[in-house]
């Protein structure tokens, strides 16, 4: 693709949920959320073949559909107080239908189904940014309006994502699957939270995009894709023996890892407004999704797979110009449970 093409792209999709996020015109938000999507297209048919065309289409009939509804709604609501914002006097099933939209933009359960298929029809970096950059601008729609939405809708989207999230990524095999049901667990925690302490949503939503960001870029810059091609990592790049195992168990929320915090902020919170019998569920899914990482630790690196001797030779040509960005972002996704006070405060 022509660079300054490539350029203008990444601007548009650096922009939308910039202008979602400092907007509170509704019609101004939804503008934002429109330039994050027409943005991407091209990036998610960049990649000439079938999968590909078919990946970008799901994206685009889901995300157009949900656009559809949250204008519908944000004009029924104009009509109806003559205002650009949603007040306590707009109409509950306004606030519910553009609930249910933002749930289909972000990928919540019961509106998940295209997620893993488009991130798996994708290129690795363009399934980083769909699943990290192109979630803020829906989620910062329903931080700024939280206190007017239904928390049972919310709640029971947030607890089936948590559960679709967990039962959806055993039988995985393909590491950018596994990352989807991954991106949809981890935004079920984020909505749990939402009607109690938004700011905790932000929180979680920072440490998910710091744990993502280095898992992805192993797999770049290794060209893996599957489990089978991830457990012939130590012949390639031995140091990756050390990083995915970490960044794995942070995304799984075992302590005193990095990803341990927003669970534990949580969980927290959540028995402070006696919401026992959910943190309990969400608690037990939690240890669904350690179990696929740990099946993913297991295959990287406490086996060694057969391989001929010339296959050793490939240490020797690895690039090694990523061998300062990848461990610095390890060890941000891994120790920063000690800053917990501050960021917490």
């Amino acid at each position: 693709m022509n660079p300054i093409t490539l350029i203008i792209i990444y601007l548009t999709i650096l922009m939308g949920p910039v202008i979602t996020m400092s907007s509170t015109n509704l019609l101004l938000m939804w503008v934002g959320l429109e330039l994050s999507l027409l943005a991407i297209i091209p990036l998610l048919i960049n990649k000439k073949n079938p999968r590909s065309t078919e990946a970008a289409t799901k994206y685009f009939v889901t995300q157009a559909t949900a656009s559809m509804i949250i204008l519908l709604a944000i004009i029924l609501n104009y009509k109806q107080l003559g205002l650009w914002v949603f007040q306590q006097q707009t109409n509950p099933l306004l606030l519910n239908i553009t609930l249910i939209a933002l749930s289909m933009k972000l990928g919540l359960a019961p509106f998940h189904f295209w997620l893993p298929e488009v991130t798996q029809g994708i290129q690795l970096h363009t399934g980083l940014i769909l699943l990290t950059w192109q979630k803020i601008a829906p989620l910062s729609m329903l931080i700024q309006n939280y206190y007017l939405l239904d928390h049972t809708i919310i709640m029971i989207f947030s607890i089936l994502s948590i559960f679709i999230g967990a039962w959806g990524g055993l039988n995985q095999t393909q590491m950018r699957k596994i990352m989807a049901y991954s991106s949809i667990a981890h935004m079920g925690w984020m909505l749990a939270i939402l009607p109690f302490n938004p700011t905790m949503t932000l929180l979680n939503l920072m440490i998910y995009i710091i744990l993502t960001i280095p898992m992805f870029l192993v797999h770049m810059f290794n060209s893996s894709t599957t489990m089978n091609s991830i457990s012939l990592m130590w012949n390639k790049t031995p140091t990756t023996l050390i990083m995915i195992p970490l960044i794995l168990l942070s995304l799984g929320g075992l302590p005193p890892l990095t990803g341990f915090l927003p669970k534990w902020a949580i969980i927290t919170e959540l028995l402070k407004n006696n919401c026992l019998i959910m943190t309990t569920m969400m608690a037990m899914m939690a240890l669904l999704n350690l179990f696929f990482y740990m099946r993913l630790i297991y295959s990287t690196t406490l086996t060694m797979f057969p391989t001929n001797n010339n296959s050793k030779m490939l240490t020797h040509h690895t690039n090694h110009k990523y061998n300062i960005i990848l461990p610095s972002l390890t060890i941000i996704s891994t120790l920063m449970l000690p800053l917990s006070p501050q960021l917490i405060i």
